[in-house]
């Protein structure tokens, strides 16, 4: 069973540190962890993202741990991690709200390839091991730069030798993939489900940083993320991609939002280091980890491709900066790599973020997302909110 300690970061006691949390009592609250303690703060902004657009927000975070305001112990909220959390208790949420929930795909070199696996594969699993050694011998990417002209001279030629794909398109051209992952309000929180078809036969989690961004495309803080991912699925097609990146509770985000202030800036983004584990019912361990250090495109760059006279957000946005780990080796049977079982506990780390902690559960049997903007909105107006 995970301890508060496990969760938060560690130098929680310096980190600015924003969370949803679900309160039946009440429902849907804006807290900011105090201690060992989540603080109501929902009187001063009713969604977190109407406080992230606050010019004011450091001010008003740096005094709400003051007064009289409701608290709930961070030990409860996370009380029943592998078996779910109680459904008459208060449990934490994803730390985003009213925020387009964006992803960036391909934006490292190693994930890169094994989309282009993926491709070639068309979704089978048993082709993978060779197609793999097979780009890993004739495809260095490694020092290339995205939407430079050495990149323009690798694609002329790996289009010469039929040999192109739409992942390098992506991966090294001019313009990042930049796809809506999740539905406004449907991510999963820290001690939530995570979900995956049960038709699909190959499928992983992916580790990641998510930047959170407000409406003028200014970052404003991170979190850990899980974009969960069925590789069969987008194998087949990458017409695919929604099927195989937005299913019932395949979206993961948490535990807490740190927002950027004097312990905590943009540049420790860029060298976080995140690590994944994976431990079945049936004693499977599953480890690895993504640098950012190792990222193609800077983050700033993946916003401005996502905000601008070219589109606007005015909630804010939280963007998945993608990652570069995905697993390959074997879970079961010889060839067909690693997919996810029911029940598998993943654990997403890295020591300035905390800890994002979920079990997989078919998304057919995930909790079902029944809570949407109009439902919040009336539950914030009958409280005097709005």
């Amino acid at each position: 069973m995970p301890t508060v300690r496990d969760i938060l970061p560690t130098d929680a006691e310096d980190a600015t540190l924003v969370g949803r949390v679900l309160d039946p009592r009440v429902g849907p609250c804006v807290a900011l962890v105090d201690g060992a303690d989540a603080v109501d703060i929902t009187d001063l902004a009713p969604v977190v993202s109407a406080l992230f657009e606050r010019d004011d927000l450091a001010k008003v975070l740096a005094t709400a741990r003051d007064g009289g305001r409701r608290r709930w112990a961070l030990a409860e909220l996370i009380d029943g991690f592998a078996d779910g959390p109680a459904p008459d208790g208060p449990r934490l949420l994803a730390p985003v709200d009213l925020q387009v929930i964006r992803a960036a795909g391909v934006t490292f070199v190693k994930s890169l390839l094994e989309r282009v696996v993926e491709e070639w594969a068309r979704g089978d699993a048993s082709r993978a091991d060779e197609i793999r050694d097979r780009l890993g011998a004739t495809i260095d990417l490694a020092a290339v730069v995205p939407g430079s002209a050495d990149a323009q001279r690798l694609k002329e030629l790996l289009v010469s030798e039929g040999r192109w794909s739409q992942y390098l398109e992506v991966g090294i051209g001019p313009d990042p993939e930049i796809f809506t992952k999740a539905p406004v309000l449907s991510s999963m929180g820290c001690g939530q489900a995570i979900g995956v078809l049960s038709s699909s036969g190959w499928n992983n989690p992916e580790p990641e940083a998510v930047l959170v961004v407000r409406s003028d495309g200014t970052p404003v803080g991170a979190a850990l993320g899980n974009d969960v991912n069925l590789r069969d699925v987008e194998g087949r097609s990458a017409l695919l991609l929604p099927m195989a990146k937005d299913n019932n509770a395949s979206c993961a985000i948490g535990p807490f939002v740190r927002v950027f202030d004097g312990s905590f800036d943009l540049d420790d983004v860029r060298g976080l280091d995140i690590e994944l584990t994976v431990t079945g019912r049936d004693g499977y361990v599953l480890t690895g980890s993504s640098s950012m250090a190792e990222i193609s495109r800077d983050p700033l760059e993946l916003i401005r491709h996502a905000v601008g006279d070219h589109h606007q957000y005015p909630d804010g946005f939280v963007l998945f900066t993608g990652t570069v780990f995905t697993p390959t080796q074997d879970r079961s049977v010889p060839g067909a790599g690693f997919t996810h079982a029911v029940g598998d506990q993943v654990r997403i780390a890295s020591p300035k973020l905390g800890a994002l902690l979920n079990v997989v559960e078919h998304s057919e049997r995930a909790p079902r997302w029944e809570l949407g903007i109009w439902g919040l909105m009336c539950n914030l107006r009958d409280r005097g909110l709005l």
